[in-house]
C-alpha cells in the first residue's frame, strides 16, 4: 500500500518543481509524518543556485530538505512511546549502526550513511521536503511544546552544538564566532548557554549582525566597513581563546588565527570548498585546528534544549512560505540582506 506525498525536488540549478512521489507503508519500527516545517540549509541553496558544490553535483533529480518536524499520523507496530498527532523534530542523519566508525561512537562518519538530501553518492539519498514521509522512529525526537517552525531548527542546532563539543571547555573563555548566518547566530546562543564570559563576532553584513547581538554576542564587528576594529584582539600575540569558524571563508579564518592566543583553538564548521590555512601562524602559535561534521547525539539536546528554554530560535525564523510557493522561498533565502532562516511549511489536509 502507498500514498502520494508532494516533494521538492530539485533537477538541476535554478529548475525546481513540485512532484508526487509515492510513499510506501510503515514498517514496524517506522512512523509516517505529515511534515509541518522545512528549514532552507546553506547546502540546499548550492544545489538551488549551483546545482551542488565542490565536487558534489547533481546527477540525478532529488528532493531536497533536512530540516524537518511534522506530526505522527501512523505508527508501526512495534514503535513505543509515540502516538498519533505527536510533533516530532526527525533527525536526518541514518547511519548504518554497523561500520567501524559506527561501532567507535561516531557515527557522524558512517561509512553508509544515509543522510536526507545529499548528493554525496549514487543513487543520491532523497531528502524530507516531502508532505508525507515514512522514518525510522528512532530519528523522531518528540518535541512536545515547541512549534514546527522551532522543532525544525534541532538540525541546524545540534550541528552546532556538535562544534562546541570539538572546541572543549568555554567556560569564562573568550570566543570568536566568524560568520553570523544561521549556523554562526545559533552558534553564539549555544557558546552563551556553555558559560563563555566574551563573545566576539564577525560579518559584513550590519543587519546580520544586529540579529548576532540579539542572540548574545557581546562585541560585533563588520570586518567589511570596519577591518580594522578587529585588530584589538591581536594584540599579546592574541585574546582569543576559541574561534568557531562558520563562514567558510578563507579571510574569515585568516583573521581569527590573527587573534588566537597562543595554545588557542580553532573549530571549522562553515563548508566553503578547500581554504588556504595560515600554517606558519597555526605552528607558531601552537594553535590547534580541529573540523567539525554533522552530528549524532546532539541532535536529541538540541530538542531538549529548546524545549526546556534555555535555548530561543524564534528570531532567527525570519521568513515562512507555503510549500507551493517553494521557488520563491529560495529566491529569498538566496538573498542574505533580508532573510536569515527561511522555512518551509505543508498543509494540513490529507494527512492520512
Amino acid at each position: 500500500m502507498s500514498s502520494a506525498s508532494v516533494a521538492v525536488v530539485i533537477h538541476a540549478a535554478k529548475d525546481l518543481r513540485l512532484e508526487n512521489r509515492d510513499v510506501h507503508d510503515v514498517g514496524p519500527d517506522e512512523v509516517l509524518i505529515a511534515m509541518r516545517a522545512g528549514g532552507i540549509c546553506g547546502s540546499d541553496l548550492h544545489y538551488y543556485n549551483h546545482g551542488g558544490f565542490g565536487a558534489i553535483k547533481l546527477r540525478q533529480p532529488m528532493v531536497l530538505g533536512h530540516e524537518v518536524a511534522g506530526e505522527i499520523v501512523k505508527v508501526g507496530s512495534s514503535v513505543q512511546g509515540m502516538h498519533l498527532g505527536q510533533l516530532v523534530a526527525v533527525s536526518p542523519s541514518r547511519p548504518c549502526q554497523a561500520c567501524i566508525y559506527c561501532l567507535n561512537g561516531q557515527q557522524n562518519h558512517c561509512l553508509d550513511m544515509k543522510f536526507y538530501g545529499s548528493a554525496m553518492p549514487f543513487p543520491h539519498i532523497q531528502g524530507a521536503f516531502q508532505s508525507k514521509l515514512v522514518a525510522k522512529a528512532s530519528q523522531c525526537v518528540p518535541a512536545d511544546g515547541l512549534s514546527p517552525a522551532q522543532a525544525a531548527m534541532a538540525e541546524p542546532l545540534a550541528v552546532c552544538l556538535h562544534a562546541i563539543k570539538q572546541a572543549g571547555n568555554l567556560l569564562g573563555k573568550t570566543v570568536l564566532v566568524t560568520g553570523c548566518g544561521p549556523i554562526g547566530c545559533l552558534t553564539i546562543l549555544a557558546v552563551r548557554r556553555s558559560g563563555a564570559a566574551r563573545i566576539v563576532a564577525t560579518d559584513i553584513s550590519d543587519q546580520t549582525l544586529a540579529l548576532a547581538r540579539e542572540c548574545g554576542a557581546d562585541d560585533v564587528i563588520n570586518t567589511y566597513a570596519d577591518p580594522q576594529n578587529l585588530e584589538q584582539f591581536e594584540n599579546d600575540k592574541g585574546r582569543v581563546d576559541v574561534q568557531l569558524e562558520c563562514s567558510g571563508a578563507q579571510s574569515a579564518l585568516a583573521s581569527g588565527v590573527a587573534c588566537l592566543r597562543p595554545g588557542g583553538t580553532l573549530v571549522q564548521l562553515g563548508l566553503g570548498g578547500d581554504m588556504t590555512v595560515p600554517m606558519q601562524a597555526l605552528t607558531a602559535k601552537e594553535i590547534v585546528l580541529r573540523g567539525s561534521f554533522r552530528f549524532h547525539s546532539e541532535f536529541s539536546v538540541a530538542v531538549e534544549m529548546m524545549r526546556s528554554g534555555l535555548i530561543n530560535v524564534d528570531q532567527l525564523v525570519t521568513h515562512s512560505f507555503e510549500v507551493g510557493e517553494a521557488v520563491t522561498a529560495f529566491e529569498v533565502a538566496s538573498d542574505r540582506s533580508q532573510s536569515m532562516k527561511v522555512q518551509l511549511t505543508f498543509p494540513e489536509n490529507d494527512d492520512g
